[in-house]
C-alpha cells in the first residue's frame, strides 16, 4: 500500500501526522513544519515555541456549531434558541459555543440546555398556582403556591452563574461517560426569586437539620412513575446561602418551560444538577440525600487520584461542591479567519470560580512561552461571572492559538491538562485554546 504523504496524514489522521511530524526529536522543522502549515492553511509564526507532540487546536476540536462538513458538530434547532451544539436528544442536552456567550447577561437564546429525564407537560394553570412543599426536619411543613411564595417572602434579583457539573468533560483522556461538553455548559442569567433560606426559616428548622433533598416534575426517561429523573441535595449551609434561590423569572420574564418553569432552584457556583427544574418539593434531612444523582460516582470526585480509565464504585469519593475556576473566550470563535494584515486583536470573555472569585486572567499567543495579563472586571454581585478584556499584538499573518487561563482568589490556576480523572468526567478545567488564522 502506498505510504501517505504528511499532508494526507494531516487531512485524514491529524494525531498520527503530529507524531510523525515531531518524530523523536521534539522539534518541528523543515518539511514537517511546512506540511503542518499547509494542513492548517497558514504559516505558524511561533512554531519555535510549539510544545513537543502538540496537536494544533484546529485539529483537536470542531471549529464551531456553525462549521461545515464532517468537522461540524450537530446543531439543535429549537424555537427561540440560537444554533446550539446538540450533545444528546434523549435526554435533550445542548451546549452554547463560547463565542455566543459574549453578553454580560446570558439571553434565553444563548442559554445552554441540560435535562436528565423527559420534559414534563407544561403547567396549564396560572403560574402562581404551582405548589411547592417543604417538609422533613422542620417544625411547620409548608405547602405553598408560587403566588404565596412571591408575596410572603422578599423578592430579590441578581446575576447568577449556573454551570453543569460535567462542563469541560471533553478534555479528559481517556474519555469518560457522559455528554462531551467543551466549556459552554455555563450561563449567567439575571434571576428573580426568593431566598431559600427565608423559606426554610419560615418552616422552622429542627436541630437535626443538616441536608436537603430536591424533587421536580420531570418524568424519568423510562416513563416509570416510581423513578425520579434526578433528585439531588446539598449541605444545609449552601441552602442557607444568601444567593441560593427559588426562582420564577429569568431576565425579567417568566422562566421558559425548557428551563424549569414555573419555578426552579438556583444554586449558584455548585453543580447545576442541584438547581432542580420544575421544582415541586424540598425535603430537609438529618443526613445526606439518597436520591437519583447522589452517591457512588455521581457528581463526586476522587479524594486521592485514581488510575485514568479505571473503574471505581466511588466509595472513597466526595461530593462535588464549589465548581473549579474556568474561563471562556467570547470575542472570537474558534477557527476564525481574519483579514490579512490584522496586527491587533481586542479580546474579551468571561471567567468564574464557583463560590470564589477570579483574581486574574492571562492570555498567550506563543504556545505558553509568555503570558499577558488581561483586565478583569468585578462581578455584578457575588456568584456572577466576571468579564475580562485586553488587547494582543500579532507580528504577522499566520496561524495562532489563543491560550487563556484564569486564577481564582485562592491562587488556583487552570492547569495545562485536565486533572483528577474520574469515571463520570467532573471538574475538568484545563487551559483552553482557540485557533485563529490571519490572512
Amino acid at each position: 500500500m502506498a505510504e501517505r504523504s504528511i499532508q494526507e496524514l494531516y487531512r485524514d489522521d491529524p494525531e498520527r501526522a503530529d507524531a510523525v511530524a515531531f518524530g523523536r526529536r521534539g522539534a518541528l522543522k523543515g518539511a514537517a513544519l511546512t506540511a503542518m502549515g499547509a494542513a492548517l492553511g497558514a504559516a505558524i509564526p511561533f512554531a519555535r515555541h510549539m510544545p513537543e507532540g502538540h496537536l494544533p487546536a484546529l485539529f483537536a476540536r470542531p471549529a464551531s456549531a456553525q462549521g461545515s462538513g464532517g468537522n461540524a458538530p450537530p446543531v439543535l434547532r429549537f424555537e427561540g434558541k440560537a444554533d446550539l451544539i446538540l450533545q444528546g436528544d434523549r435526554p435533550l442536552v445542548a451546549e452554547t459555543p463560547e463565542h455566543m456567550l459574549d453578553e454580560p447577561i446570558t439571553s434565553y437564546r444563548h442559554f445552554f440546555i441540560r435535562n436528565n429525564g423527559q420534559i414534563p407537560e407544561q403547567h396549564t394553570g396560572d403560574a402562581d398556582s404551582w405548589r411547592i412543599t417543604v417538609d422533613g426536619e422542620v417544625n411547620s411543613p409548608l405547602n405553598l403556591t408560587l403566588g404565596e411564595l412571591r408575596s410572603r417572602f422578599e423578592n430579590v434579583t441578581m446575576q447568577l452563574q449556573m454551570e453543569c457539573g460535567g462542563n469541560g468533560r471533553a478534555h479528559f483522556a481517556p474519555q469518560t461517560r457522559g455528554n462531551q461538553w467543551g466549556n459552554g455548559a455555563i450561563s449567567n442569567g439575571q434571576w428573580t426569586g426568593v431566598r431559600l433560606r427565608d423559606v426554610l426559616r419560615a418552616a422552622g428548622l429542627k436541630p437535626g437539620a443538616a441536608h436537603t433533598g430536591h424533587f421536580g416534575a420531570d418524568p424519568h426517561l423510562s416513563g416509570a412513575a416510581d423513578r425520579a429523573a434526578i433528585s439531588r441535595g446539598m449541605r444545609l449551609a449552601k441552602a442557607m446561602d444568601d444567593d441560593t434561590l427559588i426562582v420564577f423569572q429569568l431576565n425579567g420574564q417568566p422562566i421558559p418551560h425548557i428551563h424549569g418553569a414555573p419555578a426552579r432552584l438556583l444554586v449558584p457556583g455548585w453543580p447545576g444538577s442541584l438547581s432542580q427544574k420544575w421544582l415541586t418539593r424540598i425535603a430537609v434531612l438529618d443526613k445526606p440525600h439518597t436520591g437519583a444523582g447522589m452517591g457512588g460516582t455521581s457528581y463526586r470526585l476522587p479524594v486521592t487520584p485514581i488510575v485514568p480509565g479505571s473503574s471505581n464504585d466511588g466509595r472513597s469519593f466526595t461530593d462535588m461542591e464549589s465548581m473549579p475556576v474556568r474561563s471562556i473566550l467570547s470575542s472570537h470563535a474558534h477557527g476564525s479567519r481574519l483579514p490579512a494584515g490584522t496586527r491587533e486583536l481586542e479580546l474579551r470573555g468571561a471567567a468564574w470560580a464557583g463560590d470564589l472569585w477570579v483574581s486574574s486572567v492571562h492570555v498567550s499567543t506563543d504556545f505558553g512561552a509568555s503570558w499577558q495579563r488581561m483586565e478583569v472586571a468585578a462581578p455584578a454581585n457575588r456568584h456572577a461571572w466576571q468579564r475580562w478584556q485586553g488587547r494582543i499584538a500579532l507580528p504577522r499573518d499566520g496561524y495562532y492559538e489563543i491560550w487563556y487561563r484564569a486564577t481564582d482568589s485562592e491562587g488556583r490556576m487552570q492547569p495545562h491538562a485536565a486533572a483528577n480523572w474520574n469515571p463520570q468526567g467532573y471538574g475538568a478545567n484545563p487551559i483552553s485554546r482557540a485557533a485563529i488564522l490571519v490572512g
